[in-house]
C-alpha cells in the first residue's frame, strides 16, 4: 500500500502565485457556464419556493479556500431568487433565507475561507464550514436543495491498488500519474474512479431532497484520447522525469519517487456518463462539453507550470519535504525551455457541464 498521503486538496494549493493562476483557470470556465446554470435552476429546479420551503440550502463540494466558491453561491442564489418571482402576476413571494454549506478536506483552510468571504452585510446567507470528505455523505439526509462542485471529481479517496507494487502488473513504474500508457494501471485507476463516483453519487442522493439539483463542472478526455496526449499530461510526466533527475543528483530517491502517486483519474466523457447512469437516485437533465473561455487564448509553457504547481504543490512537500518545490519546478521551467510543449499537436482536455435531478 502507498505511503502516499491521503489529506491532498481538492482544488488548488498553497503558492500564492500559483494560486492565482490556478484560481483564475477555475474561475474562467465558472463564469463560462453562469448563464447556462441560471437557466437550468430555473428551468429544472423543481421546489415550492414559498415560506413553506423555510431555509433554502445550498452546499459547495470541494470548496477550497476561494474566492471562486463565492461567486458560484451568488450566482446560484440570483438564480432562485429570480425563479421564485411569480412572473404571471409580477408579484414576489416571501424572501427565502439561504443557508450555505463550504464542504472540503478537514485539512482545508477554512480560516482563509471565512475571513475572504463577503462581509454579513453584504452577504445574502448564512455560511457554515463542513469538514470531510466528499465521497461519503458530510450532511444530514434531505438537507440540500442544490449542491455544487467544481472540478473535483478527477481526485481519488485513496491512491489505486498495487501501481506502487513493483511485483504487480499494474505497477505504475516511474510515472506519477495515470497517463493511459500502462493498460493495467489504467484498469486501477478505472476501478478507483468507478468506485469513488458511486460513493459521490450515493452520498449526495442522501444529502439532496428529492427535485433538488447537483451541478458538476468539470474535466474530462475525449473519447479515445488517452491523457499523455495532452498538454496537461506531458506537463505532469514532464514533473516526474525531473524528479528522477533530481533522484540522479540525490536530492530525493527512487525508492521515494515509486512510492509517489497522483490520486487523480481523468475519465473518458462516455466513462463518465457510464458510471452516472449507474446511479438510480438522479436524473441526468443535461451533460455536455462546454468551451472553456482559455480554449482561444495561445497557452505558455510557464502558465501551465504556474497552474500545476498550484495543484500539485501541497501533495509534493507532504511527501518529499517542502525543500523540493522551487528546485523541482525550476527544472521544470529548465526542461520545457529546451523542449517546449506544442500545444497545436496536443489533444484537448474536455470541460464538461452536468446537471443532475435527485428523483
Amino acid at each position: 500500500m502507498s505511503t502516499f498521503p491521503r489529506s491532498y486538496p481538492m482544488s488548488g494549493g498553497d503558492d500564492q502565485h500559483s494560486y492565482i493562476n490556478n484560481s483564475s483557470y477555475q474561475v474562467s470556465a465558472i463564469n463560462s457556464v453562469r448563464e447556462k446554470t441560471r437557466q437550468c435552476i430555473i428551468e429544472k429546479l423543481d421546489l415550492p419556493l414559498n415560506s413553506d420551503l423555510g431555509t433554502f440550502r445550498i452546499a459547495d463540494y470541494g470548496c477550497s479556500i476561494g474566492p471562486n466558491t463565492f461567486h458560484v453561491v451568488q450566482s446560484i442564489i440570483d438564480a432562485v431568487k429570480f425563479k421564485q418571482v411569480d412572473a404571471k402576476n409580477e408579484i414576489s413571494l416571501m424572501p427565502l433565507e439561504f443557508q450555505v454549506f463550504f464542504n472540503d478536506q478537514p485539512n482545508n483552510d477554512f480560516n482563509t475561507l471565512f475571513r475572504t468571504q463577503p462581509p454579513s452585510s453584504e452577504r445574502e446567507y448564512f455560511s457554515a464550514g463542513v469538514p470531510g470528505s466528499f465521497h461519503g455523505q458530510v450532511l444530514p439526509r434531505n438537507t440540500v436543495h442544490i449542491g455544487h462542485t467544481s472540478y473535483t471529481t478527477h481526485w481519488l479517496s485513496d491512491v489505486p491498488e498495487n501501481v506502487d507494487d513493483k511485483n504487480s502488473p499494474a505497477w505504475n513504474k516511474n510515472y506519477i500519474q495515470c497517463n493511459h500508457s500502462i493498460e493495467e494501471v489504467t484498469k486501477s485507476y478505472k476501478a478507483q474512479f468507478t468506485k469513488d463516483m458511486k460513493l459521490f453519487l450515493e452520498a449526495r442522493a442522501e444529502e439532496i431532497v428529492p427535485g433538488g439539483l447537483m451541478i458538476v463542472l468539470g474535466q474530462c478526455l475525449p473519447d479515445g484520447v488517452p491523457l499523455f496526449k495532452t498538454d496537461q499530461g506531458i506537463l505532469v510526466d514532464t514533473i516526474g522525469d525531473c524528479l528522477m533527475d533530481m533522484a540522479k543528483s540525490g536530492l530525493t530517491s527512487e525508492e521515494k519517487i515509486g512510492l509517489f502517486t497522483i490520486p487523480a483519474y481523468f475519465p473518458q466523457f462516455s466513462e463518465l456518463k457510464t458510471e452516472i447512469e449507474k446511479n438510480r437516485s438522479f436524473t441526468i437533465e443535461t451533460m455536455e462539453s462546454v468551451r472553456h473561455p482559455l480554449e482561444d487564448i495561445p497557452l505558455s509553457n510557464q502558465f501551465l507550470i504556474s497552474m500545476f504547481r498550484a495543484i500539485l504543490s501541497t501533495i509534493i512537500k507532504e511527501h518529499f519535504g517542502e525543500d523540493v518545490i522551487d528546485e523541482l519546478f525550476d527544472r521544470v521551467a529548465k526542461k520545457l525551455a529546451k523542449y517546449p510543449i506544442d500545444f497545436k499537436e496536443c489533444e484537448k482536455n474536455v470541460t464538461y457541464f452536468l446537471l443532475l435531478k435527485r428523483k
